[in-house]
């Protein structure tokens, strides 16, 4: 359920339902908006009834059930949308947000290149891959803490956040001194532990869908970070896999339309991996931002050719600046800027 306060209520009169609904065996997650603020009530169903008594509370204007089992993630709980702060980087307001860099960091040249491209084309956010999580043992499996500093540092040279994918729970602390934001990828969407412990990290997560997860299934994983104490997480979609072999995935644009009617969490799109082909990633990054997305992911790599990870579906950095002018246009077209 949900306390919604009246748009004056004094700071006592919050505290006092908070307290109120920890008492009553719940945790009181405390959203404060421009307005007003509203109190999020998890925990067991059956105590339910003793939280509809907050509705004669001082300060309370009224008290309302959440009936989708994603309570934190719920649309309710944010009728205009949240957002996400990377950096100085807001994802989710008016503005889109761009991440793009490599799809694995191979050396320091690589990552600085891809990094002054992205910056000059217009991204907000560096992108690129120290642990890589591959499908065969025998595939480069990235630089992992060298390549974590190397990231850090090109970020810092251009003046950009970086994002970078943790793979491990015992890797968390070490990416978070490097990082400002931390991935969780396809493959551990639905690695609970490691959701759990990003719950408890003060920074903002950048979710991918799994290959074959619902959306509502994609929501419920938000849900483990977001119950274990962080409210800043990102979606994103990545393509799902279909009986279609013409590309790498299905991206699944559908999901970005729905995803907005059931949740108040940014949506961001991952064209690269959801095509597979990069011949397609521009097509379909103008029909994510048509669609609603309030950002992309895009890899961008100096020199695809030579990648040691993702090749074919990477751009070069001449292309990614032609990707960046037509973003502004569709943007423009759909009330956005970029």
């Amino acid at each position: 359920m949900i306390v919604v306060m009246k748009a004056h209520a004094s700071p006592a009169e919050i505290e006092a339902v908070v307290t109120r609904v920890e008492q009553a065996g719940f945790q009181a997650h405390k959203i404060v908006g421009v307005e007003r603020t509203v109190i999020a009530c998890v925990g067991e169903e059956r105590g339910k009834d003793e939280l509809s008594q907050l509705e004669f509370f001082s300060g309370v204007d009224s008290v309302l059930p959440i009936l989708k089992p994603y309570k934190l993630a719920a649309r309710e709980l944010h009728p205009k949308g949240s957002v996400v702060k990377v950096g100085k980087v807001e994802i989710g307001a008016r503005k889109l947000a761009v991440m793009a860099g490599p799809c694995a960091i191979e050396n320091a040249h690589q990552i600085e290149s891809a990094a002054h491209a992205v910056k000059a084309a217009g991204a907000h956010i560096l992108r690129g891959g120290a642990f890589k999580p591959r499908t065969s043992p025998y595939s480069f499996q990235g630089m992992e803490s060298e390549g974590l500093q190397l990231l850090e540092r090109a970020g810092r040279e251009v003046g950009l956040p970086v994002v970078t994918e943790v793979m491990d729970p015992h890797d968390i602390d070490e990416i978070a001194q490097h990082a400002d934001m931390l991935q969780v990828g396809a493959r551990n969407a639905q690695n609970f532990s490691l959701l759990r412990r990003l719950g408890k990290v003060n920074k903002p997560i950048l979710l991918k869908r799994g290959m074959s997860t619902k959306l509502d299934e994609f929501l419920m994983a938000a849900e483990y970070i977001l119950s274990a104490g962080n409210p800043n997480v990102v979606l994103c979609e990545r393509g799902i896999r279909t009986f279609e072999t013409a590309t790498r995935n299905t991206l699944d644009l559908n999901a970005i339309p729905v995803l907005k009617g059931w949740t108040h969490l940014p949506i961001i799109v991952d064209p690269s991996h959801g095509t597979g082909a990069e011949a397609l990633v521009i097509p379909m990054a103008l029909a994510s931002i048509a669609a609603g997305a309030d950002g992309l992911m895009i890899e961008v790599h100096p020199e695809p050719d030579h990648a040691l990870s993702d090749g074919p579906q990477q751009l070069r950095p001449e292309r990614f600046a032609e990707l960046m002018k037509s973003v502004r246009r569709v943007a423009e077209a759909v009330d956005r800027t970029v």
